[in-house]
């Protein structure tokens, strides 16, 4: 039963995705692009938090 509630809810995302996408594709673009400047936001505090450690924590 979960297994195809989980489907269901995917299918509904792809098919919410694809809506936004064909009505406004500026808005989408848009959601594109803060979710990959949120992916470069923690990679680099990723990054800064790995330099630190490397530094000894100082």
């Amino acid at each position: 039963m979960a297994v195809n509630a989980k489907k269901a809810a995917i299918y509904a995302l792809v098919a919410f995705a694809v809506y936004v996408i064909i009505t406004d594709p500026e808005k989408a673009a848009d959601y594109v692009q803060v979710g990959f400047e949120g992916i470069s936001e923690a990679a680099s505090a990723i990054g800064d938090f790995m330099t630190w450690l490397a530094n000894g924590g100082k």
